[in-house]
């Protein structure tokens, strides 16, 4: 509900109030926080949340990297937007069309050509 409304303040304090509830935060919760943050052009928490999930055990997955690369896209950093792009491909996650989506848009945008190459042949 947070994501929907751009209320990335409250996704955050949510999230991080979960564990005073007993609740363990998980890739959902993360998600919904990224996508919060990049609805409130947050792109740096966005970032902060995704790199964040591996200290309490959480491998992002499919939604929350489509969340913080649509945040880095939105904040005009097509860079960090490819690097997250070749974290996917290290992790063997299969691009959605959002993803795909993401690709075509930061590689167009940062004048790179031969990242979206590469892109196209995985």
């Amino acid at each position: 509900a947070c994501g929907k409304g751009g209320q990335w303040q409250l996704a955050l304090v949510l999230l991080g109030q979960m564990p005073d509830m007993k609740l363990s935060p998980n890739e959902i919760s993360y998600s919904a926080a990224i996508s919060a943050c990049e609805k409130g052009d947050q792109w740096p928490l966005a970032l902060s949340l995704l790199v964040g999930m591996s200290s309490v055990h959480l491998v992002p997955d499919e939604i929350s990297f489509n969340a913080a690369i649509s945040a880095c896209v939105r904040g005009l950093q097509w860079h960090l937007a490819l690097v997250l792009l070749g974290q996917i491909v290290q992790l063997n996650i299969q691009p959605d069309e959002i993803i795909n989506d993401a690709a075509i848009s930061a590689c167009e945008r940062s004048g790179a050509r031969w990242p979206w190459s590469i892109w196209q042949a995985i």
